[in-house]
């Protein structure tokens, strides 16, 4: 590692790979830069000491920029970043007492004035602007505000709206990632991807993630991914970072590119509290790459937790099925039709015994009465027919031709007549 980082120098004090034992006395190291050689250079800490001393003498001088960052939640001091209105360059400050009072009623946005001195941050030589007045200069022309302006644009166009999102898919094969080359981000995702779902694929685009490349190597991306049938859906990720450091995705280009992606797409760019314009233009919004692992795929535990659960309740279902249709059968099977199948006849046989009883009590009854009417109808022939007559001693003459005589001159002396008694009819002779 020690050659990779440029310290094999061939200095006699480090010869054979040895550290010196102490620093060497201030006396010894050459006074001017111009004197440093191979065999006696600075050491870094002299170096950064004589940038301290150098912009110590630096004049106060009033800075004018955007806040990007402020925390002033510690009391009696202040931490700001602010980036220049129109390059890529910031620069930190810090303040304390009546500095840090009057940084409280700022916020992240606000365009200021800041009046201090530059320093030298000895133990990173790092230069920082130490402020002592902070004064507000107004929110127009802000990046802020231009990133609220072309939100307020895009949203009129209907590129936010929510029926533009196209769900995720449940159990995605093979997900597109973009991210930066051997970012945090990408093992982020990937590992707790296959954690939660280790089937899954991945095909991974490296992009710039900040700076002037970021907004077209992101449009590119996200066209390639987009254009990959294998791809089923598509996450941007980055780690955290300054409000200037993640404008990028709040480029107009990264946002129509994500809107106009057929491939169901998420944003995870920094942190939870990070917000920009991709995440409003995006079918899904993670706050973290870590989210956007747990939001992509299932966890194959609780999936195999509800298969087990389903499976349960189809078992304890089909159970339950076959249980009543056993009580049913069992209840079809013990009725008294099939048990005793006479039974079923039961009922007709008592209709027809008491339709044949009540039947016979009828006939009897029209028998009894048709008797009794020709018993009276006899008892009236008897009194009114010839032979009762007969039989009280009175006879019946006819001619010989049957003809009954009522008169004597209707015959005359020696006439065969029949005269019918009781007993009998009698032949005699008229005389």
């Amino acid at each position: 590692m020690n050659q990779d980082m440029g310290y094999q120098t061939g200095m006699p004090s480090f010869a054979g790979g040895n550290a010196p034992a102490a620093p060497k006395p201030i006396d010894q190291l050459p006074r001017l830069a111009s004197q440093t050689t191979a065999e006696n250079p600075w050491p870094v800490s002299v170096l950064s000491q004589k940038f301290h001393v150098a912009v110590e003498k630096w004049p106060a001088a009033w800075i004018c920029g955007q806040i990007t960052e402020i925390n002033t939640r510690r009391a009696g001091s202040a931490y700001l970043t602010v980036r220049d209105d129109f390059e890529d360059v910031a620069i930190s400050v810090s303040g304390w007492r009546d500095f840090a009072r009057k940084a409280a009623a700022f916020r992240q946005g606000d365009r200021v004035v800041i009046h201090g001195k530059a320093d030298i941050w000895i133990k990173q030589t790092r230069l920082s602007f130490i402020g002592d007045d902070i004064r507000k200069l107004g929110s127009g022309g802000g990046l802020k505000e231009q990133i609220d302006e072309l939100r307020r644009k895009l949203k009129g166009e209907g590129l936010f709206d929510a029926d533009r999102k196209i769900p995720l898919p449940e159990f995605p094969s093979c997900i597109g990632l973009i991210c930066a080359p051997q970012a945090r981000a990408e093992g982020d995702v990937i590992t707790n991807v296959n954690l939660r779902w280790p089937s899954v694929r991945f095909k991974v685009v490296h992009a710039h993630v900040q700076g002037p490349q970021c907004p077209p190597d992101i449009v590119a991306a996200i066209r390639m991914l987009d254009a990959d049938p294998d791809v089923d859906v598509i996450i941007v990720a980055r780690g955290g970072g300054a409000f200037e450091d993640l404008i990028g995705f709040s480029d107009e280009s990264v946002v129509r590119a994500a809107a106009a992606c057929a491939t169901p797409i998420m944003s995870a760019i920094g942190h939870e509290d990070d917000w920009t314009l991709i995440d409003l233009a995006v079918d899904l919004r993670a706050s973290t790459p870590t989210d956007a692992a747990k939001k992509v795929v299932p966890d194959v535990n609780e999936q195999w937790q509800l298969v087990t659960g389903a499976i349960e309740r189809m078992r304890m279902r089909i159970e339950s099925r076959v249980s009543n249709e056993m009580r049913l059968v069992d209840g079809y099977a013990n009725r008294p039709s099939l048990t005793r199948p006479l039974t079923m006849l039961e009922p007709h046989q008592r209709f027809i015994d008491e339709a044949r009883r009540r039947m016979d009590i009828g006939l009897r009854r029209i028998t009894d009465d048709a008797s009794l009417t020709i018993e009276k109808l006899h008892a009236s022939l008897t009194a009114l027919s010839p032979q009762s007559t007969l039989d009280r001693g009175y006879a019946v003459v006819q001619t010989a031709s049957g003809h009954v005589i009522d008169d004597p001159a209707a015959v005359s002396t020696g006439d065969p007549i029949t005269v019918t008694l009781k007993h009998g009819p009698l032949n005699a002779t008229v005389s």
